[in-house]
């Protein structure tokens, strides 16, 4: 199956994981809830009746109600003029650093989408006064063909799919309508694995242990209240522990994302562990092998 890649570059983004997390969700999905939607690389190529789209970070929800409003050749037509405007190229750091100035000031979401194309490595960074502070991209970054193609097969499904967006919490979203025919997909930032999307100096709420633990008794509630989820995240991470989420996930079924690690009983918190990376579901899925958590705690 060929997937649809979101045009920005978002931290854990899941594009390259899509496969393994197909394999492990159910065929038929009613609503498909991608809490913490990010990229929005799961959320698009889901297969649902409709899919919400939830984030905290309110200019990704901004951009995708843009992309699914304006016709396509409108959005490829804004972008090009703003190129032009500021004469962008791989070398013109000037002309970068005057359109991050302006929207920095204006808050424009075509100038916002158009300075992800010519940050470094097309990143995504705020300051504490949710200033975009991403430096250029010097001989990297630029808006090309192979961007503008992925950006029209995504634009293509946002309008096509029926998605609803919201820009909120994630206590804060209303799942209380949600059946057995659903599905919540959770890819939060990991605790024991610290980016700039979570250190709680970007203007933007950061994750703790606090909201490792809400966010797992969500999902304990979800359960009781008979809907699927499916939880990405990490058990080990540099010779780190997710402790809290070792405990809880013995629960549930938990999935390698490296199924080479599915019968491994050593402990990866040893010295020169690798990062182990998890689906966390509380449904059976013959596709996908699971971890035999027995060998494991």
């Amino acid at each position: 199956m060929v997937y649809i890649k979101s045009p920005l570059n978002y931290t854990g983004g899941k594009y390259k994981l899509l496969s393994s997390l197909f394999e492990i969700f159910p065929n038929e999905i009613n609503t498909f809830v991608d809490l913490f939607a990010g990229g929005f690389n799961v959320g698009i190529n889901a297969s649902a009746n409709t899919i919400i789209c939830n984030d905290q970070i309110s200019y990704l929800i901004e951009l995708y109600e843009f992309l699914k409003e304006y016709p396509t050749e409108d959005v490829i037509k804004k972008i090009k003029e703003r190129i032009d405007e500021f004469g962008l190229t791989k070398q013109n750091a000037d002309g970068y650093n005057s359109l991050r100035d302006r929207y920095n000031e204006n808050k424009d979401i075509v100038d916002f989408f158009v300075l992800t194309f010519y940050a470094f490595n097309h990143q995504i960074r705020f300051n504490n006064s949710q200033k975009f502070n991403t430096p250029f991209g010097k001989d990297r970054s630029s808006y090309n063909e192979s961007i503008e193609r992925n950006l029209i097969t995504f634009c293509d499904a946002l309008k096509k799919k029926n998605i609803v967006f919201h820009n909120c919490d994630f206590l804060d979203i209303d799942l209380t309508d949600l059946g057995e025919n659903d599905l919540v997909y959770c890819d939060p930032p990991y605790l024991i694995s610290t980016g700039s999307y979570n250190d709680g100096k970007r203007g933007f709420k950061d994750w703790t242990t606090v909201e490792e633990t809400q966010l797992l008794e969500l999902l304990d509630r979800l359960d009781k209240q008979g809907v699927k989820f499916a939880l990405s995240n990490v058990l080990y991470h540099k010779g780190l522990s997710n402790d809290i989420l070792i405990e809880w996930s013995k629960k549930y079924r938990v999935h390698y994302l490296d199924k080479t690690y599915s019968n491994c009983s050593y402990h990866f918190k040893e010295k020169n562990a690798k990062t182990v990376e998890v689906v966390i579901a509380n449904f059976e899925s013959e596709d996908f092998v699971q971890w035999q958590q027995e060998s494991l705690f």
